[in-house]
């Protein structure tokens, strides 16, 4: 399978441009020139830039020239530390894959996928070059995590449309493309092929989602606040927990014996499918978010990254995980002081 160069291991800015307030306190706070210094010292070579329409456009759609302000001296601070950067359009106006956002709808609305095109056409004339003279790398995603399968047609073709405009703008630039359950793995084979050879499919992995998002209040509806899961509980009780807690039965649970854990094999037979799609179709494949919530005791959090690492690492697939700091996920919280060091080595 093709190699991602340049985005092999990365992290996401999460909370910073996105899911958030939209304020300058926000924006001048959470993130910070010195973390991208934090960043390179890991050893990685990107991060993963999500951005709210909020950040770049009125609630009419006007241009905001001090959000491209922010996103170049975002751009400036990558190229001072050797990193490249994934742009991700994390909510667009008339869709967020978060029900909260009362974002509503894009899909049906040629309007507001008009507004959309005319986005990344302002994008893409913006940033195409903004690591000129520099050794680094920018790539365009679409649009973070469709959800639901009823979108796929819909979604193929909006996407299709999308890269044709920004194609006139930005010729060669890789373009992400995820598809339907939030990007899930089950999914990367209902995207249309290819548009060119710069096209990624993009996926997410949290699974199995009962361990990484334990205890999250926004999965199914009984996951309680309180709910603990160690990572190496037997395939019976994921079975059983996932079905109680997250509302559907857990991706591939049935392929292991019941009284088995959790190891490199779960990972590889997830991927199988996905991996061979890209191969068959000789484009890229790249995880966009993969990540264990912060109620996981850390020494679960570093054996998962161990598994999942071993199996990007097996099939030469690029990564940046969720997230930088906070947001739940925070590879950068006290709370992991104590395994950094290790964990680092499997981002």
């Amino acid at each position: 399978m093709k190699e991602f160069k340049g985005f092999m291991h990365g992290v996401n800015l999460g909370g910073w441009f996105s899911q958030c307030n939209h304020t300058d306190e926000r924006y001048d706070n959470f993130i910070k020139e010195e973390d991208f210094a934090t960043v390179k010292s890991w050893d990685l070579d990107h991060i993963r830039l999500p951005i709210d329409y909020e950040l770049v456009e009125t609630a009419d759609g006007q241009k905001i020239e001090k959000g491209y302000e922010r996103i170049r001296k975002a751009a400036q601070w990558c190229a001072a530390n050797n990193l490249n950067m994934i742009l991700d359009l994390h909510k667009t106006c008339g869709y967020s894959f978060d029900l909260g956002y009362k974002e509503s709808g894009f899909f049906d609305d040629v309007k507001l996928q008009e507004r959309f095109y005319k986005l990344w056409e302002s994008l893409a004339e913006n940033f195409k070059d903004v690591f000129a003279g520099s050794n680094n790398e920018i790539c365009f995603e679409l649009l973070n995590e469709v959800t639901d399968q009823s979108y796929c047609k819909k979604w193929n073709a909006i996407a299709h449309t999308c890269i044709e405009r920004i194609r006139k703008i930005a010729p060669t630039t890789k373009i992400l493309v995820g598809s339907y359950w939030n990007n899930s793995l089950a999914s990367v084979k209902d995207l249309d092929a290819p548009y060119d050879e710069n096209i990624v499919y993009n996926f997410h992995c949290y699974e199995p989602l009962v361990f990484t998002h334990q205890g999250a209040p926004w999965v199914g509806k009984n996951m309680n606040p309180d709910f603990r899961f160690p990572l190496k509980s037997k395939y019976v009780d994921y079975t059983k927990m996932t079905s109680e807690k997250v509302g559907q039965i857990g991706t591939a649970f049935s392929a292991f014996a019941a009284d088995a854990t959790v190891d490199v094999n779960y990972f590889e037979t997830i991927f199988a499918e996905a991996v061979k799609v890209a191969e068959e179709r000789n484009v890229l494949l790249y995880c966009g978010e993969y990540g264990v919530i912060e109620k996981a005791t850390p020494e679960d959090t570093l054996e998962w990254y161990r598994l999942i690492s071993t199996v990007f690492n097996n099939h030469g697939i690029g990564r940046a995980a969720w997230s930088f700091r906070q947001m739940d996920f925070g590879l950068s919280d006290d709370r992991l002081n104590g395994i950094r060091p290790e964990l680092i080595k499997y981002l």
